[in-house]
């Protein structure tokens, strides 16, 4: 079994699942089990009903940051972009997944569990979801939205 207390009271090298990882580069300084996510209301940037919880980083700051977004069913994302490229991940549920400006539910793609998007800076995109959802993100922050139409731009409430 990995014990990271062990580990990381090295100094150099580490090997980590087949990976040399050198210290000076990148010391982890938090391992995070299922049991240990936190949630919290999702900031207003994104619509009412989701839940987030930071795993790494801070989001609206410059760095790196990983969170995850918990979305119930029925969940809409209007068409947006952001500044920073967004690497999602669906760790459970299912996330259906638009490019373009406006939400079009007739061509969309379904990511299932362990499914993933690499969404660079500035691409428009929307999503939904019909069931339950969580998914991870990570990339550059800080983390922002530009939603197409201003009418379902939660930050404009």
């Amino acid at each position: 079994m990995f014990n990271f207390k062990t580990v990381a009271a090295f100094s150099g090298i580490f090997l980590l699942a087949g990976t040399v990882v050198h210290a000076e580069s990148h010391v982890p300084v938090a391992i995070t089990g299922p049991a240990d996510v936190g949630w919290s209301p999702a900031p207003p940037v994104l619509p009412k009903g989701a839940e987030i919880s930071v795993l790494s980083g801070n989001p609206f700051a410059d760095g790196i940051f990983t969170l995850r977004l918990k979305m119930p069913a029925g969940y809409d994302i209007p068409g947006h972009w952001h500044s920073g490229a967004e690497l999602v991940t669906v760790i459970s549920g299912a996330l259906h997944l638009g490019h373009g400006e406006t939400m079009d539910r007739t061509s969309p793609i379904l990511l299932g569990v362990g499914g993933f998007v690499d969404l660079p800076g500035m691409h428009p995109h929307y999503a939904w979801t019909t069931e339950a959802t969580v998914v991870q993100i990570h990339g550059p922050g800080p983390f922002d939205m530009t939603y197409y139409d201003t009418d379902y731009d939660p930050q404009a409430d």
